[in-house]
């Protein structure tokens, strides 16, 4: 489904900001899972007509250094892989984003819980639901081998208002509509 995400958030972005063209795919240099997602999502961009930047970051010193060069090289907007890596790191990045007035997306709803823009991503509270009846299974006898492998069925678009107005961005109301939720 990395190909098929990745492109809705970036639909999803570029509704939000649809002056946007030139755009960083922010990712990390390890062979992490998030390493195809970043590869689908840059493809999915240039056929979108899209200049795309890649930049690959592995400490919080290096998301600082490519924050900075937003100075010299102003993107239109960011794109923040899902990797768990950024996800230890969501203060930093959504703080960041604001500082340099960024648009940025991410793909879980912490982000937005704590400053950033928009995610769009697999819910992870329904991703939990699921392990949880698993375990059930299990408990009761099933043999895990038996089980199938279950994929996300539920996902969340989060807008954090409070972000798009520190921004000057005027949310869409075809976005709103779009929206599990909206954190103002």
């Amino acid at each position: 489904m990395n190909a098929e995400l990745g492109a809705k958030r970036l639909d999803l972005l570029r509704e939000l900001v649809p002056t946007a063209t030139r755009i960083v795919l922010l990712g990390t240099p390890t062979g992490s899972f998030a390493d195809a997602a970043l590869r689908d999502t840059e493809g999915a961009a240039r056929a979108a007509g899209l200049q795309i930047q890649v930049i690959k970051v592995g400490t919080s010193q290096e998301i600082d250094a490519a924050f900075a060069t937003f100075t010299r090289d102003r993107p239109d907007a960011l794109f923040v892989s899902p990797d768990p890596f950024f996800r230890s790191r969501r203060v930093q990045l959504t703080h960041l984003a604001t500082r340099y007035a960024i648009p940025a997306t991410f793909a879980l709803r912490d982000y937005c819980d704590v400053g950033g823009l928009m995610s769009y991503g697999a819910s992870l509270s329904d991703a939990h639901r699921q392990a949880g009846i698993y375990a059930g299974r299990i408990l009761k006898g099933a043999k895990p081998s038996d089980l199938p492998v279950a994929q996300a069925s539920k996902f969340e678009l989060v807008i954090n208002a409070q972000a798009a107005r520190i921004l000057n961005l005027a949310v869409p109301s075809s976005l709103l509509a779009l929206a599990d939720e909206v954190i103002e």
